[in-house]
């Protein structure tokens, strides 16, 4: 179902979708895909704040970056705390 809008060129209007196509093609299924694109691309937006349910993720994971977040700076910062212990103390050791 098309509305012919220069049917010398070949030119209709999809009302279902409503743009301006060529007679006998349809933009839907790409319009389908941008919809999933522009989801995805709100969730990588999203996936800053840390908060939030994400499209791709399974439902009572809504802090799930926060806490991942969390853990992931308590074992760098463990691991850098110790390589700082361990040069100052390779120094109080050459010095002693």
């Amino acid at each position: 179902m098309y509305i012919q809008v220069l049917p010398e060129y070949g030119l209709v209007v999809d009302p279902m979708v409503g743009i301006l196509t060529t007679m006998g093609e349809s933009y839907a299924p790409i319009l389908e895909q941008v919809g999933l694109l522009e989801v995805v691309a709100d969730d990588i937006v999203n996936m800053l704040s840390g908060e939030g349910a994400l499209a791709a993720s399974y439902p009572g994971r809504e802090k799930a970056l926060v806490i991942a977040g969390g853990v992931t700076s308590f074992w760098y910062g463990i691991a850098i705390g110790l390589f700082i212990a361990g040069i100052i103390a390779f120094q109080l050791i050459r010095m002693g």
